[in-house]
């Protein structure tokens, strides 16, 4: 045990714990999504509200799993390259994408639960929601626009 431990490097150990925390989290998360399904058709709530509850945390799950990916990969040491600009360029894309859906899909049920329950003085909240993954998704372009390209292979032309 000792051996495999001075073998590997300390980053690739706590990138592999890291990683396994985040992939149980979103099992877990998928698990309770899909008991919360089940528990909303039991109560006899709407088929509509149990399948926007089980999205939304399936939803959750994803992101969760999505960070546990990019963890893995990047940090456990079989990444070919250490350059951040690059790895943040392969990796953030996919990760921000994600949170955006999860966002605006949680702005969105906020937007069509409070106006269907009359309390359109809440609807600051999911409107923020939504101008906040707006705002997120344009600083990820301008990250992509300002970040320095990966290297061509062979051409030193512009």
């Amino acid at each position: 045990m000792t051996n495999m431990l001075t073998t590997l490097p300390v980053r690739a150990l706590f990138a592999r714990l890291f990683s396994l925390v985040f992939f149980v989290l979103a099992f877990s998360l998928l698990a309770a999504a899909g008991m919360d399904v089940v528990d909303y058709l039991q109560s006899g709530e709407s088929f509509m509200q149990a399948i926007i509850k089980g999205v939304n945390g399936s939803i959750i799950a994803l992101a969760v799993y999505e960070l546990a990916m990019v963890i893995r990969s990047e940090y456990s040491g079989r990444s070919e390259s250490h350059d951040i600009v690059t790895m943040m360029r392969r990796t953030l894309p996919r990760f921000i994408g994600t949170v955006c859906v999860a966002m605006s899909l949680e702005g969105l049920i906020m937007i069509i639960k409070y106006s269907q329950l009359d309390l359109a003085g809440n609807l600051y909240y999911p409107v923020a929601i939504i101008a906040s993954t707006a705002l997120l998704l344009a600083a990820l372009g301008v990250f992509l626009k300002m970040a320095p390209k990966e290297k061509d292979q062979g051409s030193d032309c512009c």
